[in-house]
């Protein structure tokens, strides 16, 4: 009997067909190099946030917040007896001079304090010309608008300190919302020069965690009725907005959310690339971006060139 052949000598049978891969979810390297330095920012703040717990002590109106020195000796061809004015404002130039530069008024955003502006102000008074008054708000207050009328409060306070008539504003997130209803609702724009933003929803944002706890939260998601009012007409402002908004910000969604959009407002809006949402007022180029804006005059602020890692939008 023959027996069959081996099945070693059997032909091969045919390989099944190999399955297209199907595409992964792939991150950028910016992505990643962001979500890396937003990680090592809120390391590094959670070390500094008790230093801003306490209120700033506020500074008289003999030396700058930055700067222990005393002002200049009075002039001797004023009379003795003549009240102090504000000094002016140029409004035509070059860069604003140190003297008539207004104070800055430092807003931080949710559940955060003034110790988020540490690298900011340090270059807003690196050169001793800069007056900074960094404001903590608690974090219980449940409603922008009365933020903002306490904001209204501390800029009298602060007007009266240095004795100028306006001031600037830098807020961020949170902050330069509060300000921004300030300026727009409130009046302030006959206070506030400029009022810079740092990812600020100004259109409202669909990321609002906690939005069920805390009515504040609630009112930064798009259509709440702070966001429709700011939408609403302001013939006049006399204040110039500029606001700083990143492409990788996943606090502000959509992204351009942090862009102010207004037909009666006067806004320049600065992209900032490859950083996130809590590494703006922290980030040495942003910071210098701010200075220049901020020393710049009213008269053709949109020119002001921005460089590192901004870029004008």
């Amino acid at each position: 009997m023959k027996l069959p052949p081996p099945l070693s000598f059997l032909p091969p049978l045919p390989s099944p067909p190999r399955l297209p891969r199907l595409p992964g979810p792939r991150l950028s390297s910016a992505l990643v190099g962001a979500t890396a330095l937003e990680l090592a920012v809120l390391a590094g703040h959670l070390i500094t946030y008790p230093l801003g717990l306490t209120p700033e002590r506020p500074e008289s109106r003999a030396g700058s917040a930055g700067s222990a020195r005393p002002e200049s000796p009075a002039r001797t061809d004023r009379p003795e007896n003549a009240p102090a004015r504000p000094l002016a404002l140029p409004v035509t130039g070059g860069p604003t001079a140190p003297a008539a530069a207004p104070p800055v008024v430092l807003l931080h955003g949710f559940i955060d304090n003034r110790s988020v502006f540490l690298v900011l102000r340090r270059a807003l008074t690196r050169h001793g010309h800069r007056r900074t008054a960094s404001l903590n708000y608690s974090p219980l207050t449940r409603d922008i608008r009365a933020a903002a009328a306490l904001l209204g409060r501390q800029v009298e306070a602060v007007r009266a300190r240095t004795g100028h008539d306006r001031v600037d504003i830098v807020g961020h997130s949170l902050g330069g919302l509060i300000a921004r209803y300030y300026v727009q609702r409130l009046g302030g724009d006959r206070r506030v020069r400029t009022l810079v933003t740092l990812g600020t929803p100004h259109g409202g944002t669909a990321v609002a965690p906690g939005a069920g706890l805390h009515p504040i939260v609630r009112q930064m998601r798009g259509g709440s009725p702070v966001i429709e009012e700011l939408r609403l007409p302001a013939p006049g402002c006399r204040t110039r907005f500029v606001s700083f908004w990143e492409d990788l910000d996943q606090v502000m969604v959509p992204v351009e959310t942090a862009c102010v959009d207004h037909p009666d407002l006067d806004a320049v809006n600065v992209r900032v690339t490859g950083i996130g949402h809590l590494a703006l007022p922290v980030h040495p180029a942003v910071a210098a971006a701010v200075r220049e804006v901020l020393e710049t005059p009213e008269t053709g602020e949109a020119d002001v060139p921005v460089t590192g890692a901004t870029s004008a939008a």
